[in-house]
C-alpha cells in the first residue's frame, strides 16, 4: 500500500471549497440563514484526530522494536485505513469551511464575529483532522527491508 499523496488531498480540498461556497449562496439565495458549524464540530474533529494518532503509537512501537507485543495485522490494517480516511475527509471539509469563509468575507455585511470565529475553528480542526491522518499513517508504515527490490532487479551480492 503506498502512503498518501498530496494530490488526492489538494483536489479534495478544492472540490470542498467549492462546495462550501456554493452551499453557503445557495442557502442566501433561497432566503435561508447562513450555515454556521456549531461549537462541537471543532472540538470533534480534534478529539478524533488524538484518538487515530493513539491507534497508531503502538503499532510504530511494534515496528520500531521498542515493544515486545506482537501487533495483529488486520488491526494495524484498519488503522491505516482509518488514517487515510480522515486525511481525505479533513482535507475535504477543510476546503468546504474556507469556502464558507471566502462566501463570509466577500459579503457586504459581515456576519457576526463569533460565527466568524466558529468557521475559522472547524478549518483548524479540519485540518489538525488532516495532519492527523498523515501522521497516523506514516507512523503505521513499516520499514524498508531488503527483499523490497522492484520485480526484476538484480539481487545485491
Amino acid at each position: 500500500m503506498t502512503r498518501t499523496r498530496a494530490t488526492p488531498l489538494i483536489g479534495l480540498g478544492v472540490l470542498g471549497l467549492v462546495l462550501g461556497f456554493l452551499i453557503e449562496f445557495g442557502s442566501e439565495a433561497m432566503g435561508a440563514a447562513l450555515i454556521i458549524p456549531p461549537i462541537s464540530l471543532p472540538l470533534t474533529l480534534v478529539v478524533v484526530g488524538a484518538i487515530i494518532v493513539g491507534f497508531s503509537v503502538p503499532i510504530r512501537r511494534a515496528v520500531t522494536g521498542r515493544s515486545k507485543t506482537p501487533v495483529d495485522p488486520f488491526q494495524a490494517l484498519r488503522v491505516v485505513a482509518l488514517a487515510r480516511a480522515s486525511s481525505r475527509v479533513g482535507a475535504l471539509l477543510t476546503g468546504v469551511t474556507l469556502g464558507a469563509l471566502l462566501y463570509f468575507t466577500t459579503r457586504p455585511v459581515l456576519p457576526g464575529v463569533g460565527s466568524m470565529w466558529l468557521t475559522i475553528g472547524s478549518c483548524v480542526g479540519a485540518a489538525l483532522l488532516m495532519a492527523a491522518g498523515l501522521l497516523a499513517e506514516y507512523l503505521c508504515t513499516l520499514p524498508k527491508d531488503d527483499d523490497d527490490d522492484a520485480p526484476g532487479a538484480t539481487p545485491a551480492s
